[in-house]
């Protein structure tokens, strides 16, 4: 019987899995096709998870459920999200399960100075932002244990960051890379194994059961200085960097959805982003991941795909 059941099979809940197996435990991924890491201890279930009932059935016997799934685009949040949440919401309370949350710093919304850690207002005025809070709001009041774990913007082995969308294309071809933010702001990113981490341990601890937290992430760095990191791991030159006009995108939004999406959280690159994770680290401590050892992992994964 597999005790731990992972909604999603992307980053996060291939990592959470791989985390899992290694220690022994029986796994059940579920995800709509089906896919997933291969591994004796993992169970591959294909199932439409924002099914409650059908759900609820695959999440029988759990003692955790992890919800790592995220719709692929930003303008489906609002349509997709909402049924998700509900669906492992009733098949954690059904099992007894706690529910391990992925989350972001999005309900936070800007804040003086950039500055966010675990007691920070949620204060969001987009609306993704509030549609986060909701969410968590929701699982709150469900009468279940849960905890919500949040990261900032992924790097790292399998992250679909930065470094796979933006800088590798142009360290590939030599060229410019474009980038939609200041290049000299500071900004934290967490390491994709880091929140895996995570997740894994304060599920199974009741202090962190009913709150959310922050993961152990490395300090803050810029674009500019995190893509001559990725360069340097490479073993090529640095790229050249080009930022993008603020107005481009914003302009952009007004006839494609996805630039009004995106424009909608670009305070998050514009001005300092920074994610104060201390208060985890002290109470269940974790820590974060070397940035360079990240980047190295990153840069190496692609290589070899």
């Amino acid at each position: 019987m597999a005790e731990h059941v992972i909604i999603g099979a992307g980053s996060i809940g291939t990592t959470v899995a791989r985390l899992l197996v290694e220690r022994g435990e029986h796994v059940r991924i579920i995800t709509r096709s089906g896919s997933g890491p291969e591994h004796p201890l993992i169970e591959r279930v294909a199932a439409d998870a924002s099914d409650p009932s059908r759900l609820t059935e695959s999440a029988r016997g759990a003692k955790v459920v992890y919800h790592a799934a995220n719709p692929p685009s930003y303008t489906s949040w609002e349509r997709l999200l909402p049924p998700l949440q509900t669906a492992v919401i009733a098949a954690a309370k059904a099992a007894d399960a706690v529910l391990a949350l992925t989350g972001s710093m999005y309900a936070y919304g800007p804040q003086p100075g950039g500055r966010m850690n675990e007691h920070t207002p949620m204060a969001a005025a987009g609306h993704k932002g509030r549609l986060r809070k909701r969410l968590w709001e929701q699982a709150l009041a469900a009468g279940i244990r849960t905890v919500e774990v949040r990261g900032s913007d992924y790097i790292g082995k399998d992250a679909n960051g930065i470094y796979p969308l933006l800088i590798e294309p142009a360290l590939d071809k030599g060229r410019t890379a474009w980038i939609t933010g200041h290049l000299d702001m500071p900004h934290t990113f967490t390491v994709n194994t880091d929140m895996a981490r995570a997740l894994t341990t304060l599920a199974l601890d009741e202090r962190a059961w009913g709150r959310a937290w922050h993961v152990p992430s490395p300090p803050a760095i810029t674009i500019r200085e995190l893509a001559g990191r990725y360069a340097a791991a490479a073993g090529k030159p640095p790229i050249r960097l080009r930022q993008m006009p603020r107005f481009v995108m914003r302009t952009a939004g007004l006839v494609v959805p996805i630039a009004r999406e995106m424009a909608e959280m670009d305070y998050q690159w514009y001005a300092p982003f920074l994610m104060d994770a201390t208060e985890t680290a002290r109470t269940f401590g974790l820590t974060a991941t070397d940035l360079d050892t990240a980047v190295r992992a990153e840069v190496g994964h692609h290589t070899r795909v």
